[in-house]
């Protein structure tokens, strides 16, 4: 059963957002300067050793044998495959048509947890998809009238199939620590990545302007160290459909910075669909299976079951 949010919670919720939203600029500007694949192996490569080191400050032994499956399967799925695809996409995709429609990770992370098990269908689950389905129609309408093609719109959606997938794993793996499921989970991943980048034969160089060294930087560090971290500690505390409806919040961060940094447009479709992506999360995260409220009735219900001998 899944524990009440507290305030940490949806403090971690609103980093995840945060941090997320902004992780498509940076990515943006990585991929000026490196190919894509190469871009995201020197990112998660990096972030695999940080993670090491941390699990060895924090005397974390890492899991082995079958232990290990579930974080590789994890990194296989969100970092090796849905990355891959998302640094292709961004190629051509603006950042924030990107990232609108990766906001479609709940709707199929509901789909999945429901065919899984991990949660039952609701009415507001159901809400809130039709809703994220109907503001990412909104905002992606008209992105690809230009210069993008559907290779590249493709490849965005089949990351976020990847993705909604790898948060499925993540919340089956709950007893596994954080920072053994990101270690591994990385590690599996760059190798993935430093494969395929291998099989497009791109050029390998490490980054030398500014630009793409920051960007690499702060994908690394805060982008990749902090968004995983925080994103597993909430995804252990909330539902999983719930949890991934902060990936559908991050383009409203995305646009804003994307019109600020890389001068992309704010259009009238970007405020409506931005704003029904906004109320689908307030349907299904805020009154879905996993608020606040329904949370506490269920443990409240409980508690009193057990205080009465079980006599109801």
């Amino acid at each position: 059963m899944c524990q009440s949010p507290d305030a940490r919670t949806y403090a971690a919720f609103a980093g995840t957002v945060l941090i997320g939203g902004s992780n498509f600029i940076a990515v943006s500007f990585s991929n000026r300067e490196l190919p894509p694949l190469f871009g995201a192996t020197v990112r998660f490569a990096l972030a695999t050793l940080l993670f090491l080191l941390i699990a060895q400050a924090w005397r974390v032994p890492l899991a082995r044998g079958r232990a290990a499956a579930g974080p590789a399967l994890y990194g296989a799925l969100g970092v090796g495959t849905g990355y891959a695809l998302l640094y292709y996409a961004l190629i051509s995709l603006t950042a924030g048509t990107t990232a609108v429609i990766l906001a479609t990770v709940p709707l199929f992370t509901l789909v999945m947890a429901v065919a899984l098990r991990q949660e039952r269908l609701s009415a507001p689950g159901i809400a809130g998809a039709v809703l994220a389905v109907v503001g990412i129609a909104i905002l992606s309408r008209g992105a690809l009238g230009g210069d993008a093609g559907w290779a590249y719109f493709a490849a965005a959606v089949g990351g976020a199939v990847a993705i909604a997938a790898s948060s499925v794993v993540a919340r089956s793996c709950r007893n596994v620590h954080p920072v053994n499921m990101n270690a591994i989970g990385m590690a599996t991943g760059a190798m993935l990545l430093a494969v395929g980048s291998l099989i497009l034969r791109e050029r390998w160089a490490l980054p030398r302007g500014l630009e793409a060294i920051a960007a690499v930087g702060y994908l690394t560090t805060l982008g990749s160290i902090g968004l995983f971290q925080i994103f597993l500690y909430v995804v252990n505390w909330w539902t999983t459909s719930a949890t991934v409806y902060a990936i559908a919040t991050m383009p409203v961060v995305t646009v804003v910075l994307g019109a600020a940094m890389l001068g992309e447009p704010i259009t009238p479709e970007v405020l409506v669909g931005g704003a029904i992506v906004m109320a689908a999360v307030y349907v299904d995260a805020v009154h879905g299976p996993g608020s606040p409220s329904r949370v506490r009735t269920a443990e409240q219900t409980s508690q009193d079951v057990e205080a009465s001998g079980g006599r109801r």
